[in-house]
């Protein structure tokens, strides 16, 4: 079993120790986990970026202490080796205009994994509704696939779209039909797949309560037959009772929409495991 998709007390927005989320993944049996904490350039400032930093809700809304959190990684990894295999990982929550940003961090640290996340656009986050706010439901969906596609053009320094229909959490409208952004949709796998990328199924979707996966079965099914091969499973854990939560579920899933393998990543190159 493995969890690609793991914050810890190093993201703004949990507090779960990295030691302990690796002393749980060994006591679930979690064979192989990535730590993916969070970065999102245009909204959060650097640790050393030489201004103050902002405080939401008493947390830091700062990007990842770069220096303490690979070192944090790698003192565990030679820690705990014959337990558990620990991989250096990151999620980017890209825009167009912070580009720039993600090229010069991922020329400084040896990644082995890396989630593009479309967590904002134009600066606006979707929780609060800043993104949505002023468009319509087919403004802001088509929107946000938009920005997702300009990124993947310009941007190939990632290993797999993490919760890719994310849009759809903070949807207050509803599920927007998926036909309607189907073309787009589309035009984003296969550019995906061209490029030797993947997608990840993110498991988090049980603890938000939304009636279908994410991504959807719709797009699972689509990047299926348009022949995408490299999928990752992860949990989006930040505390300790979502790490490892319904991975063995998401398996039988892929299984069943007739994926082949799960992926793991070093280097930032996929390696394939049989379903």
């Amino acid at each position: 079993m493995f969890d690609y998709h793991v914050h810890t007390e190093f993201s703004d927005d949990s507090v779960y120790p990295m030691e302990q989320a690796v002393l749980d993944a060994i006591e679930k049996g979690i064979e192989e986990i990535c730590f993916t904490d969070h970065v999102d350039y245009g909204i959060k400032k650097d640790w050393d970026c030489g201004e103050p930093i902002v405080y939401r809700g008493g947390e830091p809304l700062a990007n990842v202490n770069y220096p303490e959190y690979v070192s944090k990684i790698r003192a565990l990894q030679d820690m705990y080796h014959s337990k558990i295999h620990i991989r250096l990982g990151m999620e980017f929550g890209i825009q167009t205009h912070t580009i720039p940003c993600y090229q010069a961090l991922v020329q400084k640290y040896p990644f082995d994994f890396t989630i593009l996340s479309i967590h904002q656009v134009e600066n606006k986050e979707f929780w609060t509704q800043d993104f949505q706010k002023g468009r319509s439901q087919k403004e802001y969906n088509e929107r946000y696939y938009k920005e997702m596609y300009d990124v993947i053009k310009a941007f190939r320094d990632y290993s797999v779209l993490g919760h890719m229909d994310l849009i759809v959490r903070y949807d207050e409208n509803g599920v927007y039909p998926f036909e309607n952004v189907r073309p787009l949709i589309s035009d984003i796998l296969k550019l995906v797949i061209a490029d030797g990328k993947g997608i990840e199924l993110n498991t988090s979707y049980h603890r938000y309560g939304l009636k279908d996966t994410t991504p959807s079965i719709d797009i699972l099914k689509l990047y299926r037959k348009l022949g995408g091969e490299i999928i990752t499973i992860g949990s989006d854990c930040h505390k300790a009772e979502h790490l490892g939560a319904y991975i063995r579920e998401g398996e039988k899933l892929l299984r069943e929409l007739g994926f082949l393998y799960i992926c793991t990543f070093e280097k930032q190159k996929p390696i394939f495991h049989k379903l």
